[in-house]
């Protein structure tokens, strides 16, 4: 088809383009309206997911986020919620390094299945788009929220698992020993899932007991102990970090400040992927079907391989000055040290935890 000559001249330009012609002449195949439920998981699985499920983005159980969904796609119309197994016993282990070890080949998996899930959905015709399982986020909207989704918020309404008492979701099968991701569509699903209807947490609270900081309660969650202990090598961290060098007046000055082992560890944390000082929540969790059997064998020997090793670890322990956290920590664990920090909010710590928004303990659905 010819433009006419009275057309304007870029659009005659346009019209001549080769790739203009080329799409001309090609018969363009339309994604097919309605998506399968079944085809979607088939393709999640073949991405490498362990599980998945699907929510509308207008479910009223996600409504907190439709528009951050729209933010980032504004035809969204389904949440696809997955996750990627984590390798238990390295997790478990005392010395962090197999632990992080495992969170970061974990995280990385987990970003490789978004992109995969992404680019097979593209290829179909539909459109896509997926955030970051954590790190990297909107860091420069600090003290606001820097993440793009909430992933256990859209995890749970998608039917994968329940938030237990230390707040992450714990699938019935695997456990808590996941990593979450979420991949925004605007495909339109036949079938979406539908959430748990009971909470796979067994309510044990050995995540209360080996918590480091005591940040972990019944019907509470003190997340500034976790985020400056667990996070000492994340943002906040990092800036208090920084600020000791800066105002160090000489080396001896700071190594009085901090020890070659935490200069090492930063350095270590900066040269490959940040370290969690602590998840010890996740370490004891014995819920989930493929995680549970030792615990219903001998709950004595899970206390004994799993949950003492963790408690009875020599190590320091970030907290603020005269903080819960620092007495719990000299109350409860007297092989640990706990060594007084900032963790960088100064006053922006209410701003940050509004953005956050409460974090009750969840409930069961029958409660």
């Amino acid at each position: 088809m010819s433009v006419p000559d009275n057309e304007p001249t870029g659009q005659r330009r346009l019209a001549d383009h080769p790739t203009v012609v080329k799409m001309r002449e090609r018969e363009r195949a339309a994604p097919a309206p309605v998506l399968e439920a079944a085809r979607l998981r088939e393709i999640c699985l073949e991405a490498g997911a362990d599980d998945v499920g699907f929510v509308a983005v207008e479910d009223p159980s996600v409504a907190a986020e439709l528009e951050h969904a729209r933010g980032i796609l504004p035809s969204a119309t389904t949440y696809i919620a997955f996750c990627v197994r984590m390798n238990r016993d390295n997790l478990r282990a005392p010395q962090r390094s197999l632990a992080n070890a495992e969170f970061n080949h974990a995280d990385d998996d987990t970003n490789e299945v978004s992109r995969r899930i992404t680019r097979a959905l593209q290829d179909a015709g539909y459109r896509a788009v997926y955030p970051a399982p954590g790190y990297p986020m909107e860091v420069e909207q600090f003290p606001g929220r820097i993440w793009v989704l909430e992933h256990k918020v859209i995890a749970q309404a998608a039917g994968l698992g329940v938030m237990g008492i230390h707040r992450n979701v714990i699938h019935p099968e695997f456990g808590n020993f996941i990593l979450l991701g979420t991949v925004v569509t605007d495909a339109v699903i036949d079938e979406p899932t539908a959430a748990l209807d009971y909470n796979p947490c067994l309510e044990c609270k050995l995540c209360i007991s080996a918590c480091p900081v005591g940040a972990i309660m019944e019907n509470n969650f003190d997340f500034q102990a976790c985020y400056t202990h667990n996070y000492r090598e994340f943002m906040g961290g990092f800036t208090d970090w920084a600020e000791t060098v800066a105002d160090s007046d000489s080396r001896a000055d700071y190594n009085e400040r901090v020890t070659r082992g935490e200069s090492f560890s930063m350095w270590q944390s900066l040269s490959f992927k940040p370290n969690y000082k602590a998840g010890y929540c996740m370490a004891v969790c014995p819920a989930g079907e493929d995680v549970i059997g030792p615990f219903l064998d001998s709950r004595k020997q899970h206390l004994d391989d799993v949950v003492r090793p963790l408690q009875n670890k020599p190590e320091p322990v970030y907290v603020l000055e005269g903080s819960a956290a620092e007495e719990h920590v000299t109350k409860r664990f007297p092989n640990k040290t706990p060594k007084q920090v900032g963790n960088g909010f100064r006053d922006d710590v209410n701003a940050l935890l509004d953005a956050i928004g409460p974090r009750p303990r969840p409930q069961h659905p029958a409660d």
